[in-house]
């Protein structure tokens, strides 16, 4: 009977086998509440406001580049040239990626103005809700910048 009970018994954990098994939980918790989330929907904005929409001439920007109507660009008053910004409409759950080439908008309440293909990819075309996302900024930009 007592070799039945011992069979049952399931074997002990070695001292290096538990402090791997430890030190994995432990990750687990790192990850779970200290890391980026790892869904974009769970991810923080880092502005929000509202939205309008490019002239539609194609023109010189404050970066020195030609817009395009056809290209996915954007207007902010503040971040690097060459960032790359998702952002999200928020009346109708459309995103875009865009580049910001120029400066403005340069109305009150505005936080950025994107091209006309832009604004048809997030589905406007005056004004609307949104929040940005900054994907990456260049490396190469000046100190103080954002």
């Amino acid at each position: 009977m007592s070799r039945d009970k011992h069979q049952l018994t399931p074997p002990r954990l070695r001292s290096e086998q538990l402090a791997a098994v430890l030190h994995f939980i432990a990750a687990a918790l790192l990850q779970l509440f200290l890391l980026e989330p790892t869904h974009a929907a769970e991810a923080k904005p880092d502005q929000c406001g509202l939205a309008s929409v490019y002239s539609t001439l194609s023109e010189e920007t404050a970066s020195g580049q030609d817009t395009s109507v056809n290209d996915r660009t954007a207007a902010h008053r503040s971040l690097p040239f060459g960032t790359l910004v998702r952002v999200d409409n928020q009346e109708n759950g459309r995103s875009a990626v865009v580049r910001i080439t120029d400066r403005g908008p340069f109305v009150s309440g505005r936080i950025i103005d994107v091209s006309q293909v832009a604004a048809h990819e997030l589905g406007f075309s005056e004004l609307t809700k949104v929040c940005l996302k900054i994907l990456s900024i260049p490396e190469n930009r000046p100190s103080g910048e954002y």
